[in-house]
């Protein structure tokens, strides 16, 4: 049987890296955009999923969360089962959420070229920390010393 000693040291011993990909494993070329017949007519489109997962760019752990795509669409809507090979591609790259929201902002907005778009991706608790990240397309400028975010 285990000692409380013998465990820790083990423990301790868990200092190992599990392989992630690089961000070039991230394919953005199976995104396909269709025709908005509606220009005229703004319309908000909302995606979201709570199967986004990518792995810690440092311990190659998974990272769980859920994201969230709003837009409104002026000539091309994003076809949705490429959306989804899309962010499958993100399963094994080792990539920080910071840069994860923006890449799918940036990926997305080069597709279909918005009149606006927000991603927003929750990562699920690790650690006791809950962390969301929002990006927005045309970016919104923060507020400056003294102003209300409202």
């Amino acid at each position: 049987m285990a000692t409380i000693q013998s465990l820790k040291d083990k423990y301790e011993g868990l200092d190992r890296r599990l392989a992630a990909q690089g961000n070039e494993a991230i394919d953005a070329d199976c995104l396909m955009a269709f025709k908005y017949e509606h220009p005229d007519q703004p319309a908000q489109v909302s995606i979201d999923t709570d199967e986004f997962n990518a792995l810690c760019p440092w311990t190659g752990l998974p990272d769980l969360g859920t994201l969230a795509i709003t837009y409104t669409p002026i000539n091309l809507c994003v076809e949705l089962k490429s959306l989804k090979y899309y962010l499958l591609s993100y399963r094994d790259v080792g990539i920080v959420q910071e840069h994860a929201a923006n890449r799918i902002l940036n990926d997305l907005v080069s597709l279909c070229q918005p009149r606006w778009m927000k991603v927003v991706l929750e990562y699920k608790v690790r650690g006791g920390l809950h962390t969301t990240v929002s990006v927005e397309y045309p970016q919104v400028q923060p507020p400056t010393s003294g102003q209300s975010l409202e």
